[in-house]
């Protein structure tokens, strides 16, 4: 008997093996998603709700507060950290709804959060005191 039998052969391994993978990867989502909305609240009116993501829907075009003059798509610096935390958490009290993938310093102090997993917004705006003050 191989090794390959010798651990995938038996149907209780199998099973117990899938069964640790999954508890695992749930367990990793709700530890990310308990620290994701904790530290600064946002102070913004959300005039719009968060789109969720539908395959094959284009996502929304709209803008709600303002837009720092310094927002160009792809500049700014990627930070992390608790400043990054900070912002982070804003802009989900504010949008809740969509994944964090970066944090954005842009060239005013202010930051940009970009969010995936929905169709809007994909950039909210967080200022220098981490209220969020708009979104796209």
């Amino acid at each position: 008997m191989n090794l390959r039998s010798k651990l995938f052969g038996k149907p209780k391994l199998t099973a117990s093996v899938a069964a640790a993978a999954v508890a695992l990867s749930l367990g990793g989502y709700a530890i990310a998603d308990a620290t994701s909305t904790s530290g600064a609240t946002a102070t913004a009116t959300n005039s719009a709700q968060v789109i969720p993501f539908q395959p094959g829907q284009q996502g929304a075009s709209k803008t709600v507060g303002q837009v720092p003059a310094s927002f160009s798509a792809g500049t700014g610096t990627i930070v992390t950290g608790t400043a990054a935390d900070k912002a982070k958490a804003a802009a989900l009290a504010a949008y809740p709804g969509g994944t964090v993938n970066r944090v954005v310093l842009l060239s005013d102090g202010e930051y940009n959060v970009h969010v995936i997993g929905v169709n809007w917004p994909h950039h909210i705006f967080v200022d220098a005191s981490f209220k969020v003050v708009g979104a796209l």
